[in-house]
Parts: C-alpha cells; sequence; structure tokens
C-alpha cells in the first residue's frame, strides 16, 4: 500500500495563503531567463506581433487570409524585421540565432504569418543564401529580400514524400545551349504542399536529380522562374492549388510541375556541385552521400523555427487554460456555499501542470539547441561534426515539441470546457494550426529513425571488431560521466530495490543524479539491445537486412524518443543551475522533477520490465508526482505569467479576468441573497 501520510497539507488554505509561507518566484527573471539567449530580439518580435494589422482575424474566407497575409509579409519588410540572416553587404546582420528567434515569435500574431514569412525567407531566401555564391547572392537576394519576388520552396514530391534522395524531377544539362531542362516525367513526381505557390509566388527553388553527361550526381537545387508578374504560369510550368485545408489557410500551398522548362546554366545554385559549360560536373564534395547530406543540412533552420515556435504555441494554450482554471468555479466540493476552482480540482492539476513542466524543458532545450545552430551557421563551430550533431538534435527534439504542442492544445481546449471552443479564444485556431508542424520539415516518425541511425553509428563505432560479450560487458560498465552530444549515453549502476515505506522510495527518485541515470540508462540498453539484434545484418543480403531492420523500427523509434526527452531534461538541469533566486530555484526545481518523473511514470512499464525499478519505487513514482502537483498548484499562475503574454498576445477572452468578474459577480449575487434571507429553501431542507 502506497504510503501518503507525507502528502499531506493545510486543506483549508487558499492556493494563495498555502504559498505565503512558501518559495516565492521572481517571476521577472524567471521570465526573462525563458526569453533564453536572444530574449531583446524576442522581446522586439512580440511587440510587433502585438500589432493589430499582422494580427490574424477569425472568421476570414480562405482569399481574405490569404490576401492578409501577403500583406503582412510586405509590412514586415518595411519595419525590417526579416532581414537578419541575410548578408551585411545586402542590408543583413548574419545573424543566425537572433533571426530564427525573432521569426518564431510570430506564431503569437498567426501561424499562418509565421510560416508563410518562413517560406519566403527561411526556405525560399534560404536556399539561395546557402546552396548558392555569391553571384547568386547579387542576383537573385534582393528582390527576394524585398518581397519583388515571391518565392516557393519545390523540394518534396507528392509521391515521395520524406524520401528527397528518391525524387523523381530531373535537371538535365544541355552543352549545347548550355541550359538545363527541368522535367517532371509523371504525376506523382509533381512537387507538392509548396506555399506560395498556389497563388503568389514567382519563383521557385526547384531541387531536382543533376543529370549531365549521362551521368546523374544526385540532388540538387535550381533557380526557376514559374509566373509572370501577371501571376500566369510561364511556359512549360503547370500547377494547382491545394485549397482550403485543416489549418494554416493563410497560406497558398500549392503543387507545380515542369515539362521541359529551360533555365540558364548559372541558375543551379553551385555551392556544392558545379556544372562547367562543356558538361563536366565538379564539387568539393566527392561522396553523393555526403553531399546530399551537407546540402539538406544547410536548410536545418525550418526544424529548429518550428521547435521554437511549437513551443510558444503549447504556452499560449497553457497560459490562457491555466488562468481561466484560476477562475472558473465549478461544484461545491468543500464548502455548501462556495465553488472550488478548477485548479484546486487533483484531476485538473495533473492534466496541466505535468505539460506545464514538459513546456519548460522545451524552452530550456530550444535554447541550448538555437546556440548551437547559430554557432554553426555563423562558422564559429562549423565542423562535419558539429553539422551531423545539429541535424540530430534537430531530428530529435521538433518531433517532440511539436507533438506537445497538440496533445497541450487538446488538454487546454478541454480543460476550458465549452469556453475553450470558442473561436475567440484561440486554442481551437492554434490547435488547427499547429496540426501540420509535424509533418512540416520530415514526418516525425522519419526524423526520430535517423536519430535513432545516429545512435546506432555512435554506438557501433566503439565495437567495429568486438565479440558479444564485449558489448554485454559495455552495457554493465559505461561511466556515468561518458557524454553523447551534450546528453550522454550512460549506465544505471544496478537495479533499485527499496524496502519500507514510499516516503524512503521517493528520496531516491527526486535526486537529479538518480533521475538521469535512469533517463540515461533507458537510452542506453534500449540501443545497446537493438545493435545487438541488428550487429549481423549488414551481412545478410539487402532484402534480408532491410527486413532486420524493418522488424526493430518501432524500438528504434522509441529510442530516439527517449533521446530526446532526454535532452530536454539535462537542458532543464543546466537551465535550473544557473538560477539565482532561492525561491524560483526550489519552485524550479519541483517543475524539474515533475518532468523527469513524469518521463518515468510514461515509461514505467519498460523500467519494471528491465529491472531498473522495484515494485515500490515504481508504485511511489505516480504517488510523488500527485504530490508534486499539489505543491506546485499555487504557483501556477506565476509559471505560466513568466512567459510573458500580455493579453492583445493572446487574444482570448477567458484570459482577460472577465472569467473573474463573472464569477465575483454571482458570488455577490448569492451571498447578498442569503444575508437578505429571500434564498428559496432546498428541498432536501424543506423535508426535514
Amino acid at each position: 500500500m502506497v504510503d501518503t501520510a507525507a502528502r499531506t497539507e493545510a486543506k483549508t488554505a487558499t492556493p494563495a495563503a498555502r504559498s505565503a509561507a512558501g518559495p516565492k518566484v521572481d517571476v521577472a527573471a524567471l521570465g526573462r531567463q525563458l526569453l533564453g539567449t536572444w530574449a531583446d530580439i524576442r522581446l522586439a518580435s512580440r511587440e510587433r506581433a502585438a500589432m493589430p494589422e499582422l494580427q490574424r482575424i477569425e472568421g476570414q474566407t480562405m482569399a481574405e487570409h490569404r490576401e492578409r497575409v501577403l500583406g503582412q509579409l510586405k509590412l514586415l519588410v518595411e519595419q525590417g524585421a526579416v532581414h537578419r540572416a541575410f548578408p551585411k553587404a545586402l542590408g543583413g546582420a548574419d545573424d543566425h540565432g537572433g533571426n530564427i528567434a525573432a521569426f518564431e515569435e510570430l506564431v503569437i500574431a498567426d501561424p499562418s504569418l509565421q510560416i508563410k514569412s518562413g517560406v519566403q525567407w527561411g526556405l525560399f531566401g534560404a536556399a539561395v543564401l546557402h546552396l548558392g555564391t555569391k553571384p547568386h547572392h547579387e542576383k537573385f537576394l534582393p528582390a527576394i529580400m524585398s518581397l519583388e519576388v515571391p518565392g516557393a520552396f519545390a523540394m518534396t514530391e507528392i509521391g515521395h514524400g520524406s524520401d528527397v534522395a528518391a525524387i523523381a524531377t530531373t535537371a538535365t544539362y544541355d552543352p549545347e545551349t548550355e541550359e538545363f531542362v527541368i522535367h517532371t516525367p509523371f504525376r506523382a513526381a509533381w512537387k507538392e504542399y509548396l506555399g506560395n505557390a498556389g497563388l503568389h509566388g514567382k519563383h521557385a527553388t526547384v531541387f531536382a536529380q543533376l543529370i549531365t553527361n549521362g551521368v546523374n550526381h544526385g540532388v540538387h537545387c535550381f533557380y526557376v522562374p514559374i509566373r509572370d508578374d501577371e501571376g500566369r504560369f510561364l511556359p512549360g510550368v503547370g500547377g494547382e492549388d491545394d485549397g482550403l485545408k485543416g489549418g494554416l489557410n493563410g497560406i497558398d500551398n500549392g503543387r507545380l510541375h515542369f515539362t521541359n522548362v529551360r533555365i540558364p546554366r548559372e541558375n543551379l545554385l553551385n555551392r556544392y556541385g558545379d556544372v562547367a559549360a562543356d558538361g563536366t560536373y565538379s564539387s568539393p564534395i566527392q561522396s553523393p552521400g555526403r553531399r546530399f547530406f551537407t546540402m539538406l543540412g544547410t536548410l536545418v533552420q525550418g526544424r529548429v523555427s518550428l521547435d521554437g515556435a511549437a513551443t510558444v504555441a503549447s504556452a499560449m494554450g497553457l497560459t490562457i487554460a491555466v488562468t481561466y482554471g484560476n477562475q472558473r468555479r465549478q461544484f461545491t466540493a468543500s464548502s455548501d456555499t462556495e465553488e472550488e476552482v478548477l485548479l484546486d480540482y487533483q484531476r485538473h492539476q495533473r492534466r496541466l501542470l505535468p505539460r506545464l513542466a514538459t513546456t519548460y524543458a522545451q524552452y530550456f532545450a530550444h535554447d541550448e539547441f538555437l546556440v548551437k545552430f547559430d554557432a554553426v551557421f555563423s562558422g564559429a563551430a562549423d565542423s562535419d561534426d558539429d553539422r551531423q550533431d545539429l541535424e540530430t538534435i534537430a531530428a530529435a527534439l521538433k518531433p517532440l515539441s511539436t507533438w506537445h504542442a497538440l496533445d497541450t492544445l487538446q488538454e487546454a481546449r478541454e480543460a476550458c470546457g465549452g469556453a475553450g471552443f470558442i473561436a475567440e479564444n484561440r486554442i481551437t485556431g492554434l490547435r488547427h494550426d499547429l496540426d501540420i508542424y509535424v509533418t512540416f520539415e520530415g514526418d516525425n516518425n522519419v526524423l526520430l529513425q535517423l536519430v535513432a541511425k545516429r545512435l546506432l553509428t555512435d554506438f557501433s563505432k566503439q565495437f567495429k571488431n568486438a565479440d558479444a560479450g564485449a558489448m554485454a560487458r559495455y552495457v554493465v560498465s559505461q561511466t556515468a560521466e561518458r557524454a553523447y552530444h551534450g546528453t550522454g549515453l550512460r549506465r544505471l549502476g544496478q537495479t533499485i530495490a527499496d524496502f519500507g515505506s514510499t516516503a524512503r522510495s521517493v528520496t531516491g527518485l527526486r535526486d537529479e543524479a538518480s533521475q538521469r541515470e535512469l533517463l540515461t540508462d533507458r537510452v542506453e540498453t534500449m540501443i545497446a539491445e537493438i545493435a545487438g539484434r541488428l550487429r549481423d545484418a549488414r551481412k545478410l543480403p539487402k532484402a534480408d537486412a532491410a527486413a532486420a531492420f524493418n522488424r526493430n523500427q518501432n524500438e528504434l523509434i522509441e529510442a530516439a524518443r527517449a533521446h530526446g526527452e532526454l535532452l530536454q531534461w539535462e537542458a532543464f538541469t543546466r537551465a535550473l543551475a544557473r538560477v539565482e533566486d532561492a525561491g524560483t530555484k526550489q519552485v524550479l526545481t519541483w517543475v524539474r522533477d515533475l518532468f523527469g518523473l513524469g518521463l518515468i511514470e510514461k515509461h514505467l512499464a519498460w523500467y519494471l520490465m528491465n529491472g531498473r525499478l522495484s515494485p515500490q519505487r515504481a508504485q511511489a513514482v505516480g504517488a510523488y508526482i500527485d504530490r508534486l502537483v499539489e505543491r506546485l498548484r499555487p504557483y501556477a499562475q506565476d509559471l505560466v505569467d513568466a512567459f510573458g503574454f500580455r493579453p492583445e498576445h493572446l487574444r482570448a477572452t477567458i484570459a482577460t479576468g472577465i472569467e473573474q468578474e463573472r464569477q465575483d459577480e454571482a458570488r455577490a449575487w448569492f451571498d447578498e441573497q442569503r444575508r437578505a434571507g429571500t434564498l428559496p429553501v432546498p428541498e432536501k431542507s424543506a423535508k426535514k
């Protein structure tokens, strides 16, 4: 039986009274820390997002919404808000991290605005910037930066999706005319889901198989005109509008196809591969596979920004739901006359506070991620290993944050009841718009598979010529200090056996080192077991090797997910170490523990089946989480207030204090009636 004696607190005290004797949160300082490395840039972007002319108008038609967002992009240009990542020589600031930080905050105004600006400057423009060379920059970027040339990023094909290496569109070089011929050979090779392709785009960066002298040199990027100034498709170019979508209807998504469209040789964006006038191909990267991944790696900023924007959206939904839950009253549970505030109910705390803890973890992990991104793209840390690490982190974090956003926004909606379903309260609109984030820039499961392959590669390098016994010994002996990309594949020394009360079991669970060991051991063990099963797969025929990998695919993805969760927990722990205010540090420690123990609770079956937790300690996990959410309840409003959203950011009526006014009015009315003795007698009382 679980010992709950230690959980008792003064139930009669209000949350405010209970927190009066406990630690205090420095909301301003915590808020500044959440803003991260580029705090001032984020604040400036939030000021912009508070401008009515940049905000979404609920209920607009698709056509109205599209035109409004296009006009908003022009406002961003006028305000100098979108050029930060471009070269200083062209009016930019060469500030890659600050650019992403500012861009992510636009989700507050309208996710359609954030994504359409991302298409124009973060994909279309970035392809020219990162895949082109100086002549391309000078020729194409000024018109892209000014929005004179709206553009599409034409990579995805409807028949291949995330499998970019297998796209079918070709760019065949004709040495007689010194032109590339862009061609879409069949319907499944049409470029699909492209922002700006449905209506506004004049040019596109088109990814195609580069063929010259009869040799296919793999996927490269080409700058291709698609429409004239009147919006008509150019000869050989065709397409369709994707029409109404499940969200983001301020963006004109569409599909494109090409029939022997000729472009000058110079329109090949040739940073990583070039073709001479006579058709000779050259590249600074000899390996076709490495060349392909290097080219795609330069465009990782899409995943970076989705991770950050999804985190902001989760914080917005939680701020609305917690604020409402602190004001809305329902049922007279502990009084004959006073109804309970929703957030005083344990279930309400359990549904919102663990998600709040995860959102905090995501904020801290994202800032470290963004620092890494900036170091790579600024050239401060731009080795092959740095770029591979960045790709791995992006593929690990983007799935977790985008899935979390959908889950959190849905729970926030339900926690606000019918009020949450009203469009003016923002949550449903955010939920619809954020839905596509889980497949933007790569399906989440595909991305996690990439992470798992990287983990396996890193693991197998240490056992290239080792036998099974050496691998088994590794699992037991890996030192606690071994770091894997700053997160570590570490070991748990031995199975934990607990006897006695839950209180003693809990002591170990709330210890930082124990949480780290439990989380890291899960990643290490899963990867080691899968590596052992796949060790001989490379010797099998291709079909058999693929089948062996497929049999382990689900576990691989789960291991990668565990790795991403570990990244977040460790980033949270490092952020916690930087907190100076004692009260804030105490409360934030509880939040970190709630996040860490929440991960353990989610995977409790694994810990039990693998002997990492005794039944006694496993039983204590849920009990201690209940205790933590009760302990954190008085600080819930402080924790969401630290996100720093003002009413003009949230634009949710139920988060403006109107619910408090309604509740106060109702309570005052009933109090007056009771004092005046004018309330009807309840039926039960009348029968006595």
